[in-house]
């Protein structure tokens, strides 16, 4: 009976995975995940990101024990363990999900061409994505650079593909190969820093099903409105299973789009399109893989950044004196992750308040985001920064009080996050330096000791930052 290896890489589940069903139906199944430590140079996953691999891979070696076949683990070069364990196993066959950033292209490209001067056979499988790059292409054959003509081409190709259930049963190797322990990886940190986002998350399949079924139950069909909102769970918090592969977003696309009204179903059309913007963002890196380093509209490297390292650390710490700045930070060290609003929030602030290039706060995301994916991790930021595709116009600075007020009206997201404001009046909560010494004294708090005075003033950053880019227009 033919003997084939399943490499897994960021594809953890068994539900909708063409190349372990087609592993299954060949006949004995090995599958097989190689830490790579090296893999992606500067852009290797960060810790929030390796902590959430860890725990996803566990509930899949778990899923696949129970199959009835175990996950091998190993570290090392993945062509050579590969070629390793299909000598140990007899097996002539090596399927995996490709890539979809191009550095991970290029070394899928590299361990298909080692395997195959030892004798063993590729297939691959695209999976990570509703539509392949090079699908959706502006009619001169150039890759989109605006959203809105890439979704509605993309809409216009058709929907993808019915998913594919899980295999029911799988057959392992004759003869187990020698694996490692999963904590033998290292993903894990060495200083326990992760209890809130053991609190917050669920990773592994079953936890992504968890949450795409709460989603769609309690907070679909509100989502056009809640998304944005700070003190509502309005958001899906779908990104890092998606990420990570644990739901295939076909799945999610078919789970969403059932019976879809695109004139009047506006939640879930708008979930849809947020899953439009993570194809626009891989297309686009693959189009553009400078865009990790470097900025998409050449102007930008003539722009005057102010790389200040003392207010760089402000905003890392949740301490830059504007409290949903700071809420924001803090949730995102505390949990790994951030609402998008928040996200956008953050963003602005460090670009067009403090003018620190945005690549710092790109590398801040990548370090501590559970959902850290380099297509959507450039796209957001470039945007942000107004140097990207789609980009925001230069002169959209969010200012930091009022998008506070706006989407955490009553400032329960600041309470959460920075308690040392808690008892602050509504009023004031976004703007605690307007509040009077009375009302600051009745709180518990004074501005300098219990929470920080302003790092800059809002109203003279913004006329800096448009001088700034003034200077890059002409």
């Amino acid at each position: 009976m033919p003997t084939t290896i399943v490499w897994y890489r960021r594809d953890l589940r068994v539900d909708d995975h063409p190349a372990l069903l087609r592993a299954a139906e060949c006949g004995r199944v090995v599958p097989v995940y190689v830490h790579e430590s090296e893999l992606g140079g500067r852009w290797a996953p960060g810790g929030a990101s390796d902590w959430w691999r860890h725990h996803s891979l566990r509930s899949l070696a778990d899923k696949l024990s129970e199959l009835g076949s175990p996950m091998v683990f190993r570290r090392g070069r993945a062509a050579d363990e590969l070629e390793q364990i299909a000598r140990a196993t007899g097996a002539d066959r090596v399927v995996f999900t490709e890539s979809i950033e191009p550095h991970a292209q290029e070394h899928d490209d590299r361990v298909e061409h080692a395997l195959g001067r030892a004798g063993v056979e590729i297939e691959r499988f695209a999976a990570n994505l509703i539509w392949p790059v090079g699908s959706v292409l502006t009619k001169a054959g150039e890759p989109y650079q605006v959203f809105s003509p890439f979704w509605k081409a993309g809409v216009r190709s058709g929907e993808p593909d019915k998913p594919q259930p899980a295999p029911k049963s799988l057959k392992g190797p004759e003869t187990a190969p020698k694996s490692l322990e999963l904590d033998d990886l290292g993903l894990l940190p060495q200083i326990d820093w992760a209890g809130g986002m053991r609190d917050r998350w669920n990773p592994g399949e079953p936890g992504a099903w968890g949450a795409l079924s709460a989603f769609i139950r309690d907070r679909l069909d509100e989502y056009h409105d809640a998304r944005n909102r700070l003190d509502i769970p309005g958001w899906s918090a779908m990104s890092p299973h998606i990420h990570f592969g644990e739901v295939s977003v076909r799945r999610v696309w078919h789970a969403v789009s059932g019976g879809l009204d695109w004139e009047k179903d506006q939640g879930r059309e708008h979930y849809l399109r947020e899953v439009g913007w993570r194809e626009f963002a891989q297309h686009l890196l693959t189009h553009f893989p400078q865009t990790t380093d470097k900025a998409l509209r050449d102007s930008f490297s003539r722009f005057p950044w102010s790389d200040n390292d003392d207010h760089l650390r402000a905003w890392q710490r949740g301490r830059t004196g504007y409290p949903v700045v700071d809420a924001a930070m803090r949730n995102l060290w505390a949990e790994g992750w951030m609402p998008n609003r928040a996200r956008m929030i953050v963003a602005s602030f460090l670009c067009k308040d403090l003018l620190i290039p945005w690549q710092r706060g790109a590398e801040w995301f990548w370090d501590t985001l559970v959902d850290a994916d380099l297509g959507s991790n450039t796209l957001g930021w470039q945007w942000t920064a107004g140097c990207g595709a789609d980009a925001a116009p230069y002169f959209r600075v969010f200012n930091p009080v009022s998008q506070g007020e706006k989407f955490d009206p009553d400032g329960d997201y600041v309470r959460r996050w920075v308690p040392e404001l808690a008892k602050l009046d509504k009023r004031v909560i976004h703007k605690p330096w307007e509040a009077g010494e009375i009302e600051l004294s009745a709180a518990g708090v004074v501005l300098g000791e219990d929470y920080p005075e302003r790092i800059v003033d809002h109203a003279r950053a913004r006329e800096k930052a448009l001088e700034a880019f003034e200077q890059i227009r002409g």
